[in-house]
This record gives C-alpha cells, sequence and structure tokens, in this order.
C-alpha cells in the first residue's frame, strides 16, 4: 500500500520521525502519506518484536534442531528487513526497495513454514503413507514451482518499482499484438497515444520485462496444473495435500483474473487523468480569456 500510494518516502528520516522517536511521534501528525508509511514502521516494528518472541520459544521448546534454526533465520531475515527500509528512505535508491519487497516476501514465507511445521497437520502429513519413489516427482514440481514463484515475485517488484504505469495495457495480447513491437517508430507511437491517455511514457526495457513475467507467470500457471494432477494420481491417500492442490490451482487462477482485471483498472484511470487534466486546462483558458477581458 506505501508503494502503491507514493509515499514510501513521506517521512524522510531514519530511524526517527521527523526527528521525533518512531514510538513518540505525535498522532496529531499522523495525516496524508505519513500516516501510511509511519504507521508502515510501526507495524515492521510489532512484526520484529513477536519474531523475537517466536525464534526464543521455539529455540527453548522444539526438540528438532531445523526447526529452531529456521527461528533463527526468520530473527535475521526481519532485522536485515528493517535495515533495508531504513536504508531505502536515506539512499533514495530503489534497487534497495526491489530487495526490501523479495525479502519480505521470503520472510512470510518462512513464517508460514514454521507455523506449518509446528502444526498438528503437519504431523497428520508426516504420518500418511505415501510411495517414497512416488512422492520424489511431486516434491520435485513443488520446489520448481516455489522457485520460479519467488522468481516472479523479484519480477513484479522490479516492475513496481518503476514507478510507472503498466507498460502493456490490453490482455492477453500486447499493445495489439503476441509479440510487441519495440521499434524506436512503435515506441514514439505507443508513448503518443500514452500521452493522450495521461499514462506514463515507457521504454522498450518496460515492455519485454512485462512480457517475462507474463511469461514466466504462463510457466508458473503450467507447473501448478501438473502439480495438482501429481498429487491426485500418485497420493491419493493424502487428502489434505489434494485439498491444497486444488487451492493452489485455485489462487492461480484468481491471480489471472486480477491481472486482466488490473489491466482495464489502469486504462480507465488512465482516462479519468486525461478528463481531468483537460478540465483544468480548459477551466484555466476560461479564467485567463475573463481576466483579458
Amino acid at each position: 500500500m506505501v508503494t502503491s500510494k507514493g509515499v514510501g518516502l513521506a517521512v524522510p528520516d531514519w530511524p526517527t520521525t521527523f526527528g521525533y522517536n518512531m514510538f513518540l511521534f505525535p498522532v496529531s501528525r499522523w495525516i496524508g502519506g505519513i500516516f501510511f508509511e509511519h504507521t508502515h514502521r510501526l507495524i515492521a516494528s510489532a512484526v520484529g518484536f513477536l519474531t523475537i518472541i517466536l525464534a526464543t520459544w521455539l529455540w527453548r521448546s522444539e526438540p528438532r534442531t531445523w526447526v529452531r534454526n529456521l527461528g533463527v533465520i526468520g530473527l535475521g531475515a526481519v532485522i536485515l528487513q528493517g535495515v533495508l527500509g531504513g536504508l531505502r528512505v536515506t539512499m533514495l535508491k530503489d534497487e534497495i526497495g526491489i530487495f526490501h519487497a523479495c525479502l519480505a516476501q521470503a520472510f512470510l514465507g518462512l513464517v508460514v513454514v514454521i507455523a506449518l511445521v509446528t502444526s498438528k497437520f503437519w504431523r497428520a502429513i508426516s504420518d500418511a503413507a505415501v510411495d517414497p519413489k512416488k512422492f520424489a516427482p511431486i516434491k520435485t514440481i513443488a520446489i520448481a514451482a516455489t522457485v520460479a514463484i519467488y522468481t516472479q515475485l523479484a519480477l513484479g517488484a522490479t516492475m513496481r518499482h518503476q514507478h510507472r504505469d503498466l507498460a502493456i495495457l490490453d490482455f492477453p495480447t500486447a499493445n495489439g499484438g503476441w509479440i510487441p513491437n519495440t521499434s524506436p517508430i512503435a515506441l514514439a507511437k505507443i508513448n503518443a497515444w500514452r500521452d493522450a491517455q495521461g499514462l506514463s511514457d515507457l521504454d522498450a526495457f518496460q515492455i519485454w520485462l512485462q512480457m517475462a513475467h507474463r511469461f514466466l507467470a504462463l510457466i508458473i500457471a503450467i507447473i501448478v496444473v501438473a502439480f495438482c494432477l501429481r498429487v491426485w494420481r500418485d497420493a491419493p491417500g493424502v487428502a489434505a495435500l489434494k485439498r491444497l492442490s486444488i487451492f493452489w490451482v485455485a489462487l492461480v487462477a484468481c491471480q489471472i483474473v486480477q491481472f486482466a482485471g488490473e489491466s482495464r483498472i489502469a486504462t480507465l484511470a488512465g482516462h479519468d487523468r486525461r478528463v481531468r487534466r483537460n478540465t483544468s486546462l480548459h477551466e484555466s483558458r476560461r479564467d485567463s480569456q475573463r481576466d483579458g477581458g
């Protein structure tokens, strides 16, 4: 939400907030973009505090060494995440913002894994009878999907920190074709149309970055469907895994629908900006003519 609203730098200093101790910043000044950025910092601090509790609890009560190590890794990740967030503010580097976004997703995934392996559900799965030879391909597909999804997150974070509108607004085609034309002449025509719609200009890198994002999304969809089919064929006795595989396919479908809708919304938002700009220009001309008369 902070990046979407363009308020990541609403608070220009770190770890203080306009010179105040972060936790003593007056509520009366939580206005506009400051509200979102300052609240983001407070929530991050709370997450860090809870992660300390989690790591301590795991170290004291969890008999499995590898699970205790996950808690330590989580604590290190949340500390690094806070430092990256601060450096993004003080150094004004979008590259740091990309790493900040990617690490946030990795930390969330790590916490989910910790919650999973310490649950009764995990023990139930562990006790299920599964042929190791048949389960090995399922594990391989799951790992491949995880790597692809995380790469997709990195591409999305890179796109997001371009601070531009969507480079490709139609779906499933790309600027009218299946393979976008990024020649100088084509880019000039595209940018002329985008200017008329109130959208930001773009270059070939932004177009191909979004095409890579789309292509990888297709690969992920295929991998997830393959995972689901493999689970239902080779692990029919693990009911929980079968349900989760169906849920995974449903999430991918929802993501595709969301992206298609997002493209349409971006087009309408650009149209609204163009209308407001033209209205403002019309009013300015009218006022100038009236003052001149």
